[in-house]
This record gives structure tokens, C-alpha cells and sequence, in this order.
């Protein structure tokens, strides 16, 4: 099991606020089943530059895997990515591929919480364009309802990309039917917890994979497992 999007690092974002923190959200996960987490501290643009973004990241992990040798506590597989915030001209930014998750060229790209315009149809198509690069569309269930024009939406939707979405809404009734209707209508996803802490936003992801078990049934489940593995080995 893959936990596709965290922010599991301590001190870096919005996130985990230590390492003791961070501990306790790997043990929890590895309790759910993940053997694998992807850890993606939020990136702005216009906040940060990538250079200083990866030496805190590098840094954090650093603390991290210390603490965890010193609790004797075994970290699952982990992966080093970003939680991209899309900005104007992101298309051409030469330093995108810095901030795809390490190995790969996966990048994380959290859209804006805006009517999609065909500008930002413009800057995904050209990251999708790249070469060697695969861009995976954040929690695109929190984006839906912004959409009171899905012109743009389904324009996105239908370019080769990938899409991830959050465990959270599974378990609340109010968002439940709306999620797996549109996890029915975008066909194989990739899954993640979106984990930030220990209480509102905590480590959920078997918990939300139950709830899609049980209404799609685990063959489904299956599918989305054997996209995730493809996607880290091609």
C-alpha cells in the first residue's frame, strides 16, 4: 500500500511540526498497511526557492531518520517529491524537474482553488509535454465544485495525466456519494492520505480504501495498487 501524498517530514510545512510527530503518524501508517509513503511538502513559488525548498526538505529528513534511529523505530520506504502549487508559466519554469519526486519524473501539481482558465490548461499541457515527465493532478476532489464551467475541467481531464485523490472524503457521509461518483467517472486514481498531523487530518488511508472496497469492490482497489506500481517503475 502507497500513501501518494503526505506531509509526513517535521518543521517543513504546514505538516508534521516535529519529529516526534512524524514518528508517531509512520507508525500509524505502517498499522494501516503502507509500506510506502511519498512525501510532499507544500512548494510556492512565490514563497520559496527550489534550492532552499530542497535543502530544508533534505534537512528535515535528515532529522527524521536520526529520530527514528534513535527510537529504533524502521521507516517504511519513503519517496522525496513536493506538493507544487500551479503559478503562471509554470509550463516553462526550467526548474519543475527539480521538484519532481526523487528517481522519477512524477511531479505533484496542486491546482488553483479558482475556475480553471485556458491558461492553466496551457501550462499543464506543456508539463505534460515534457519529456520523461508524468504530472499527477492533486486531491482533484477538492477542485470539482469550483468548476461552474467544466469546459477547462474536462479539457485537463482528457490530457494523459494522472490523478490522485485524498481518503478523508470517503469517511465523511456529506462528501462520500460525490467522491465515488466522480472516482467512477475518472476511471483508476492514485490514493493518498494527505496526512498533516495526528488529529483533523491524520493518517487515514486504509481507512478511506475500506470504504472504496466496499462500494466498488477490492478489484478496483487492485487496479489503483497495480497503477501506482507502474507508475514508480516506468
Amino acid at each position: 500500500m502507497i500513501d501518494f501524498h503526505s506531509h509526513i517530514l517535521p518543521g517543513i510545512d504546514d505538516g508534521s511540526k516535529n519529529t516526534q510527530m512524524s514518528l508517531a503518524m509512520i507508525e500509524e501508517e505502517k498499522k494501516q498497511g503502507v509500506h510506502t509513503i511519498v512525501a510532499t511538502p507544500h512548494f510556492y513559488a512565490d514563497e520559496d526557492s527550489v534550492e532552499r525548498f530542497l535543502k530544508r526538505r533534505a534537512h528535515s529528513y535528515e532529522r527524521l531518520q536520526e529520530e527514528a534511529e534513535k527510537n529504533n523505530v524502521e521507516l517504511p520506504k519513503m519517496y522525496l517529491g513536493a506538493e507544487v502549487y500551479y503559478f503562471s508559466g509554470i509550463g516553462q519554469a526550467s526548474m519543475i524537474p527539480e521538484l519532481c519526486i526523487q528517481g522519477t519524473g512524477i511531479l505533484l501539481l496542486e491546482m488553483p482553488f479558482t475556475q480553471w482558465t485556458s491558461d492553466m490548461l496551457d501550462n499543464v499541457r506543456a508539463l505534460v509535454n515534457r519529456p520523461n515527465m508524468k504530472v499527477v493532478l492533486a486531491h482533484i476532489e477538492r477542485f470539482y465544485d469550483f468548476q461552474k464551467r467544466k469546459e477547462v475541467w474536462d479539457e485537463i481531464m482528457d490530457l494523459p495525466i494522472y490523478r490522485q485523490m485524498n481518503a478523508g472524503p470517503f469517511l465523511n457521509w456529506k462528501k462520500r456519494r460525490k467522491c465515488l461518483k466522480l472516482l467512477k467517472q475518472q476511471g483508476e486514481v492514485l490514493l493518498g492520505s494527505d496526512c498533516h498531523n495526528l488529529d483533523g487530518r491524520k493518517p487515514n488511508l486504509a481507512l478511506g480504501r475500506a470504504v472504496i472496497a466496499e462500494k466498488l469492490g477490492q478489484e478496483y482497489l487492485n487496479r489503483t495498487d497495480a497503477l501506482e506500481k507502474r507508475l514508480f517503475e516506468s
